[in-house]
């Protein structure tokens, strides 16, 4: 089983940059899995970025042109490249390896908070 952990959030004004980083251990060839996932708060959880079994990407509409998702085999980590953030992109960042089918398992996540 993989064991991940999300890192790399923070608070950033509107127009700005982050990036996320979600740390894999355990069974690594589950990286090729993981997909990022995000919840507002009130929201229910949505799909931000996820691979595809293709070997494509898959992104939420909100987020197309602005989020890049990317892996470093070698890192054994995913990261979730994210700029021109809007105040609605704020919420509790989550990696999973499922394919972006939303199963999990959930770690602690790490919150993005933009401000406008």
């Amino acid at each position: 089983q993989v064991h991940l952990v999300e890192s790399g959030g923070g608070l950033v004004q509107a127009g700005g940059s982050l990036r996320l980083s979600c740390a894999a251990s355990g069974s690594i060839f589950s990286i090729n899995a993981i997909g990022w996932y995000r919840q507002a708060p009130g929201k229910q959880r949505e799909l931000v970025a996820a691979p595809t079994r293709a070997g494509g990407r898959d992104y939420a509409d909100s987020v197309k042109g602005r989020f890049t998702i990317s892996r470093d085999n070698a890192k054994n980590t995913v990261y979730l490249q994210m700029n021109s953030l809007k105040p609605e992109d704020t919420a509790v960042y989550y990696c999973a390896a499922d394919w972006g089918r939303g199963f999990g398992p959930w770690g602690q996540g790490t919150q993005v908070t933009v401000s406008s």
